[in-house]
Order: C-alpha cells, then structure tokens, then sequence
C-alpha cells in the first residue's frame, strides 16, 4: 500500500474532487469506491465523467450492474454497482475480470461485495460524510490485495 491523500471538499467543490482523484490515481484504472450510501459515490463518478469528457448519461447501474460510457476521445469507462448483487459469483457470469484488464478505466461502487474477485492493483477511494455538505476523501493505491 502506498500514502494515504485525502482532501477535504464542500459539494460545490466536486468537480476539484475529482481532479484530486484523477492527479491521484495516475495510471490506475481500477478505482473503488466505499463510503455508506448517500455518501456521494455516484455524484463523484458523475463529476469524474464530466472531467474526462463523457458524453453519455451518466447514471449508477445499480439494477443493470454495468453502464458503459464513453468520451469525445474514444475511451471507454464502465461504471458498476454491485449493491444489490447476492451471489458474487455472478461477477464472473458478467465477465468481471475482463473488464478488470481491457486496459479501460472501471469504477465499482459496493466492491465490497465482490472482494473476492478483485483485481490485486486498484485505487480505493473511500468516501467520508462529514456534514450534509462537506466530505472527505480518502485515496489510497492498494498493490497486491491479495
């Protein structure tokens, strides 16, 4: 494991939240998300796509696991949500660890439930709620979770 960065934000700030988040994941792809819910993990990857130029809708995939998006330049990003997935082996029946290692950016909100097929190298970013308008965050490369 590497440093711990955190950055301390209003919501109104979001959007320098997630240039935090990009400066601090460098060229990881695998990003995770953990905060409780209501804590902002879909409204900062909403603020990620806008920063990488995403021209889809940006939504949390929650009833359809999987949302794909795309920018202006061609890069692909999939966004997950695995809080209401029961059986994590139903990570693999979707492909997971293909995704994993397409070369291509993947956001996972409740990653938790999944654990046991993480990539070993990814960037976790853990949400803190502090007050209805200022969160923290906590950014962390973890290397060989396994």
């Amino acid at each position: 494991m590497e440093h711990l960065t955190q950055f301390t934000y209003e919501l109104d700030e979001i959007d320098k939240a997630a240039q935090v988040v990009i400066e601090t994941a460098a060229d990881q792809r695998v990003w995770i998300f953990q905060g409780d819910m209501g804590a902002g993990k879909t409204t900062l990857i909403k603020a990620l796509s806008k920063a990488f130029s995403v021209t889809d809708q940006v939504s949390s995939p929650t009833f359809g696991i999987v949302n794909h998006y795309e920018n202006q330049g061609g890069e692909i990003f999939y966004h997950f949500d695995f809080y209401r997935m029961d059986d994590p082996t139903e990570a693999l029946d979707i492909g997971i660890e293909e995704y994993f290692y397409s070369g291509n950016y993947c956001w996972l909100e409740w990653a938790e439930k999944i654990a046991a097929f993480l990539p070993e190298n990814f960037l976790l970013v853990r949400i803190i709620n502090d007050s209805e308008t200022q969160r923290t965050l906590n950014l962390q490369h973890i290397k060989d979770a396994s």
